[in-house]
């Protein structure tokens, strides 16, 4: 069952479409990731999802509902996590969380998601004190404390240290487990090969792929390569007579074999037999950050860390 779909948006802004055709769709239970470079509509596209922004053109179902039409019940249904999102320095967590539940029909029960996402110990500290990490699980939970059936949740772990945000990564895990189905959007490639069960890039406004993380690095080939700094000499032609080995490099003191299929046994089968310890040894392979930079015609960098995406 789709929770979402979308076909044709499209959304103006003066003569540029900053979302040009889009179409996809969300299946419930899933984590649907969305990446893509820095103005590439993926925070107007959310936004039109959330019923926040009109869209131009095509059509939009969330839950089975018009985002604009029905946004009284598509707001009770739905949890979002904007892309910037503050609350007042002086507010408490648990009156956050309090105010936030009032705004629904059936809220969840706040205390338990307290202890849920660790801040039971910070009901009583203000929004000010709180530590990044503590300010984006805050932001989780005022996401889920409508009980949401879906929740959005953009670019949840910009700006945090890699504890808080494998700590938020769990969270959202467990949401995910919980039976909410979740949209998110993030410029991390690791985090989206983590948790996403698809991911959809998006490159200046239109889609370029839609499949899961494996799918995604698969289109850009298999290739796998071991760094290496040999004990004892051993010819290039050696190696390079392996079946699975396509290329041989030196790097300094390091070779350099690149290779598909079973290159790792056949390389370190060949230097057991010869009694060669491969010092330091390395084995790289394609992940889908190299997926996302062949896919997108971009400079190879995603946005910096904190920066909001305009469009």
């Amino acid at each position: 069952m789709a929770v979402i779909e979308v076909e044709g948006l499209v959304k103006t802004y003066g003569t540029t479409n900053v979302v040009d055709g889009i179409s996809f769709s969300v299946d419930e239970g899933e984590i649907f990731g969305i990446v893509g470079p820095n103005g590439a509509g993926k925070t107007t596209t959310v936004e039109s999802v959330e019923g926040l922004r009109q869209p131009d053109g095509g059509t939009i179902r969330v839950l089975g509902l018009d985002p604009i039409k029905d946004r009284y019940e598509i707001t009770q249904r739905m949890g979002a996590q904007l892309q910037e999102s503050r609350l007042q320095d002086k507010i408490r967590v648990a009156e956050a969380l309090d105010l936030y539940a009032s705004f629904y029909d059936s809220p969840a029960d706040w205390h338990e998601l307290l202890e849920r996402l660790g801040l039971r110990e910070k009901a009583d500290a203000r929004y000010s004190e709180l530590s990044g990490g503590q300010k984006q699980r805050l932001a989780v939970a005022l996401a889920l404390v409508g009980s949401p059936e879906l929740a959005i949740l953009d670019e949840l772990t910009t700006g945090l240290d890699p504890q808080a945000r494998r700590s938020v990564w769990a969270n959202i895990t467990e949401i995910r487990d919980a039976g909410v189905t979740v949209v998110l959007v993030t410029h991390f490639m690791e985090e989206a090969e983590r948790l996403c069960d698809r991911i959809m890039v998006v490159d200046k406004g239109r889609v370029v792929a839609i499949d899961t993380p494996t799918g995604l690095v698969d289109r850009i080939g298999s290739e796998q390569q071991l760094r290496f700094r040999p004990s004892a000499p051993i010819e290039d032609d050696v190696l390079a007579e392996l079946a699975d080995v396509t290329a041989v490099a030196h790097d300094g003191a390091q070779i350099i074999v690149t290779g598909t299929g079973n290159v790792v046994h056949a390389v370190t089968a060949l230097l057991a037999q010869r009694r060669i310890i491969a010092e330091g040894l390395r084995i790289e392979q394609n992940n889908l950050e190299d997926a996302y930079l062949a896919l997108t015609d971009s400079d190879g960098e995603p946005a910096a860390r904190g920066e909001r995406e305009d469009s």
